[in-house]
């Protein structure tokens, strides 16, 4: 009996570890999307949220693809579009077009 509780005692404390860990690297590596990525700071694009099929084909053909860095350069006076840099041209994109963008900032 007490072999089976020290079974269950070490899971749940192995869980309350994990769950621990996985808010810490939660906090120093949180995603959001690029109309949320402050001016003048560089993200790595790490995933196209899903969208409609002809949609995600547009971000690919432009060079929106996961892995690649990103700059915010400027937004419009109205909030939209969106200036970014990346792969050595400057791109403008819709406020809803970047909300599909999953990205995470790039620690200088």
């Amino acid at each position: 009996m007490t072999l089976i509780f020290f079974k269950i005692s070490i899971f749940n404390f192995i869980r309350l570890l994990l769950s621990i860990l996985s808010s810490f690297l939660g906090s120093i590596m949180s995603s959001f999307t690029l109309n949320q990525l402050p001016l003048g700071h560089e993200a790595v694009i790490t995933r196209l949220l899903p969208e409609s099929l002809p949609f995600r084909r547009k971000l690919l053909a432009m060079g929106i693809t996961p892995g690649c860095k990103v700059l915010a350069v400027r937004i419009a006076p109205l909030g939209d579009p969106i200036e970014i840099k990346m792969r050595g041209f400057s791109l403008c994109l819709r406020r809803k077009e970047a909300q599909a963008i999953e990205v995470m900032e790039v620690n200088a």
